[in-house]
């Protein structure tokens, strides 16, 4: 079969973070051959690094070339679902970065948007948005890639195992993930970021629950089991009478969240149609590192699976640049004292994995473990959480009847 051509949109984190793990698959399976980024120095700077023939900062130009197969969007999330949408409609696959989409303002809307224009109507562009890119993938025919790591990460895995090797249900599911706070200006502003910490962060723990419990359906029922209810609390934790106290006595330093129109926390319960749950805490006020936790309550068993805090390595150093430019957890505030980098980071939170099945995927015309259907399922159920919090309801999705409790 022959080398997929890969385009890449964007040149900053994430397309190095997806370069490094295309530098991981066997060779001859994919080749870099297109960069496009909104600078053209950017794209510049990475073509040097990955070594590609071809730079633009023209999308029109890399979608036009015959030797371009996929086009990797690895761009900020507010122009997500317009480059998916271009990329289908040129026909080339697609892989794309979470979130898939979210609201970003319409004309008209004042600012900050995240304070003034109505989640309800926020749900209602976003979902716009991801059935828009939706459509414009099944017209085409095109593969698209949902580059949600944690379902691909070895501790996820295990978990779908274990479900698989026993004979019960999952009951309940909680899922986490905190740090101490992007350091993007980019995430402090709706009209950028689409959401704070829940779109941000708790895409990826909404996805995870949503992901085990479709596939428990199927396993188990040969038909997925959907989400049909949220109820949902947020908030800007760092701007609070307690936070403000706290940094007037210098003991603030160390969050880096600064939301300006976004929430730095969330508590989200999903409803599912077999009377089930599951439970999502994110939030940007969490010292000691990233932290992603997913615990299943099952009726026979309870796992529970860690993606970063492990501790197969462990370090202690007085002076936190003992170590140099050796990776750490990612957010760590020092590496003082004792720590525990993954032994391989990328593998163990599934980025290499996911490439890989991403790549099987569209060689094979077969779907991706993580598609269309989750993206806009995340969408679905983070914007009917942000409804469920400024209505104070419980919202219903489109996904079947609720069992009474």
């Amino acid at each position: 079969m022959k080398t997929l051509g890969i385009g890449m949109v964007g040149a900053r984190y994430g397309a190095r973070l997806h370069w490094a793990n295309y530098a991981s698959l066997p060779e001859g399976l994919v080749e870099l051959r297109g960069v496009c980024a909104r600078t053209r120095a950017s794209a510049e700077s990475f073509a040097r690094d990955a070594k590609i023939g071809f730079v633009t900062d023209d999308l029109d130009a890399l979608l036009a070339r015959p030797d371009i197969d996929v086009v990797d969007i690895c761009t900020e999330p507010a122009s997500h679902h317009e480059l998916a949408i271009r990329a289908a409609r040129a026909g080339k696959h697609i892989i794309i970065e979470k979130p898939l989409t979210g609201y970003f303002g319409a004309p008209g809307d004042a600012e900050p948007i995240g304070r003034q224009v109505p989640k309800s109507r926020m749900r209602e562009g976003a979902l716009a948005n991801a059935r828009a890119v939706q459509a414009a993938v099944q017209q085409s025919g095109v593969t698209f890639c949902y580059a949600e790591n944690w379902l691909y990460s070895p501790p996820i895995a295990k978990l779908r195992r274990l479900v698989a090797a026993s004979q019960g249900a999952i009951l309940s599911l909680r899922a986490e993930e905190n740090h101490s706070g992007s350091g993007s200006t980019m995430a402090r502003e709706w009209k950028s970021a689409g959401g704070g910490a829940l779109l941000r962060m708790g895409v990826h723990a909404v996805g995870a629950c949503l992901h085990l419990k479709h596939w428990e359906g199927e396993l188990r029922q040969n038909r997925p089991i959907r989400p049909v209810s949220v109820v949902a609390d947020v908030a800007d934790l760092v701007h609070t009478p307690a936070a403000e106290r706290a940094r007037a006595r210098g003991a603030h330093r160390w969050i880096m969240s600064n939301p300006i129109d976004v929430e730095s926390w969330a508590d989200v319960v999903i409803g599912f149609d077999d009377g089930t749950r599951a439970t999502v805490t994110v939030h940007d006020t969490g010292l000691g590192g990233l932290n992603t936790r997913v615990t299943a309550f099952m009726t026979d068993g309870v796992i529970k699976v860690n993606m970063t805090q492990n501790d197969a390595v462990e370090t202690f150093a007085p002076d936190p640049d003992a170590f140099g430019e050796e990776r750490f957890p990612e957010r760590l505030e020092t590496r003082a004292g004792w720590n525990h980098p993954s032994c391989d980071d990328d593998w163990f939170r599934g980025f290499s994995q996911e490439l890989t099945d991403f790549v099987a995927a569209i060689r094979s015309g077969k779907q991706p473990l993580s598609g269309i259907q989750l993206a806009v399922d995340c969408v679905d159920v983070i914007y009917a959480a942000y409804v469920s919090a400024e209505e104070g309801r419980r919202v219903s999705l489109g996904g079947g009847d609720e069992p009474p409790c």
